[in-house]
């Protein structure tokens, strides 16, 4: 009996899930776990982000050390390098306050850099340490079909693989330390330049007296559509930037990748490029807009006016 006992709640713990970050990606993913059963306590600078998720089953945590003394399993998706040393390295932050075993997961897009430092000090503490950036839009996450992208010790993320597979449709164990810090700024990289590379490819059309739907249907039909640019095909049709991702965020990750690129000594001039383009552009009234509406400064430099 006591045995059983004993399994019973090594089986409650395990799905018992400390949540750090409510913003628009983080509010989809927790209902998902929720509804997928796990015990899930949050904690938010925002109050009302924290109210809503305990209308829908969530546990409330006052601070974050209270959060990580109480839950095996922390995880976090926060804005920045910044956010991220404050939540795990602060004085009353996760990796304090962390219990023997537990595992830290960051699903934040941040820096190898920062990233590394919280690294150092879980192993410092035993704490097993999960980078794992997500992929997609927050339509895909209120669908929990995500993309993981996680790397660190095998036996921590092999505890918070039922994790992912609840929030997400696809799961990659990319390597035992910062990979998937690389590989998640690599994707972003792509991304971000696709953006610029259409606006381009799109305002040259328009000054070749080309429709814009008709050459926005024969790219998709081309062997340049990625699914990324079928995607956005319906919005750019409409010429509806309302902000999936803005572009003020998409300026942080190129600053990210050119970063990453100049400390890792790889040549970054096509980033630098597409970074500066966003920093401009986000200067404006561009700067909560749809990345893609990127295509507007394009324009705008090519004497468009819409």
């Amino acid at each position: 009996m006591a045995q059983s006992q004993s399994q019973e709640q090594n089986g409650a713990d395990a799905r018992k899930i400390g949540w750090i970050g409510l913003g628009k990606m983080g509010t989809p993913i927790v209902r998902n776990l929720l509804g997928a059963g796990f015990d899930v306590t949050v904690y938010d600078v925002d109050p009302q982000r924290v109210d809503e998720a305990v209308q829908h089953g969530a546990h409330r945590a006052d601070d974050i050390g209270g959060l990580a003394r109480a839950a095996p399993f922390v995880l976090s998706i926060i804005p920045d390098d910044s956010v991220l040393r404050n939540i795990a390295l602060g004085e009353n932050g996760v990796i304090d306050n962390a219990g023997n075993g537990m595992v830290l997961v960051d699903m934040s897009t941040v820096s190898p850099t920062a990233s590394g430092e919280v690294r150092d000090a879980a192993r410092k503490r035993g704490i097993g340490y999960i980078c794992a950036p997500v992929s997609g839009s927050t339509v895909l996450a209120e669908k929990a079909q995500l993309t993981v992208f996680a790397s660190g010790p095998d036996s921590a993320y092999a505890q918070v693989l039922p994790v992912f597979q609840a929030i997400s449709a696809r799961q990659y164990y990319v390597g035992g330390d910062q990979q998937a810090r690389y590989l998640k700024l690599a994707i972003n990289h792509l991304v971000g330049s696709t953006a610029v590379l259409l606006a381009e490819a799109l305002t040259l059309g328009t000054k070749g007296g080309l429709d814009w739907s008709d050459m926005l249907n024969v790219i998709g039909d081309s062997v340049a559509a990625s699914p990324l640019v079928k995607y956005k095909l319906e919005p750019l049709k409409q010429r509806n930037f309302a902000p999936a991702f803005s572009s003020i965020q998409m300026l942080k990750d190129m600053s990210l990748v050119v970063a990453a690129g100049d400390e890792a000594g790889v040549p970054m001039a096509a980033a630098t490029l597409v970074r500066d383009q966003f920093a401009s552009y986000a200067r404006g009234d561009g700067a909560q807009l749809d990345f893609f509406s990127i295509v507007r400064a394009i324009e705008a430099q090519a004497g468009i006016s819409r």
